[in-house]
């Protein structure tokens, strides 16, 4: 278990490495060998982990995806919004999601499937409204796979116009007023006042997330030293 905690370890660090070196130089004029040099580690250990430059970036593409699960929700809805003010949360704190989500953008990734992380989040956009339309929450003029994908471009804008007006810092806020918006047009009215999406109620979540996420490490940590 301790050698498996310190492989989880290692690759988080590459990970963290590579994507602090693609946000500043892009994909292309990046290194493995100026990855190396940040992550302090060897050739092997990379290779280990990462086939390829190309792999190395599917992996930081791969950290917008949660690395804790959210609990489920009594009205499926609550989770769609849950994972919008999550991953705004991350995207305000976490230098990983920070280039993961930069690098999906970047034009210059030639050879990098960029279209991975935009179709994963439609999907599961996708999956929690197929659900809250067999329970009967969803609007019936709502069609799935429309609606997961407007609101997934419609999250994509938002936090590309908060991080070019000011660093990301209101983002919190434009996901609530987003989610305002959006969920009225396609929720059932009865279940419109059971929803939590104010932007008091996205940051206590993402404090309870951070706790959780620490609770974690701090479980692999204690692996590792055994």
């Amino acid at each position: 278990m301790a050698q498996q905690a310190r492989a989880i370890k290692t690759r988080q660090a590459i990970l963290q490495s590579a994507a602090a070196v693609f946000a500043e130089r892009g994909y292309e004029r990046t290194t493995i060998g100026e990855i190396l040099v940040r992550a302090g580690v060897t050739k092997g250990a990379l290779y280990f982990h990462f086939a390829s430059k190309e792999d190395l970036a599917l992996g930081v593409l791969d950290a917008q995806m949660l690395d804790v699960p959210l609990p489920p929700q009594a009205i499926k809805l609550q989770e769609l919004a849950d994972q919008a003010f999550l991953l705004a949360h991350r995207l305000q704190r976490d230098a990983l999601v920070r280039a993961s989500v930069a690098l999906a953008l970047d034009s210059g990734a030639v050879g990098v499937d960029r279209v991975a992380p935009f179709r994963a989040w439609i999907d599961q956009v996708s999956e929690i409204l197929m659900v809250a339309k067999a329970r009967g929450e969803l609007l019936v003029h709502v069609d799935v796979t429309d609606t997961a994908s407007l609101f997934s471009g419609a999250f994509s804008g938002v936090q590309a116009m908060s991080q070019i007006l000011c660093d990301r810092k209101d983002l919190i806020h434009r996901v609530s007023v987003l989610l305002q918006h959006f969920m009225p047009s396609i929720c059932t009215p009865a279940l419109l006042t059971g929803l939590g999406l104010t932007e008091e109620y996205g940051r206590k979540l993402g404090a309870e997330y951070d706790a959780n996420r620490h609770r974690r490490d701090q479980a692999n940590f204690a692996e590792t030293d055994d």
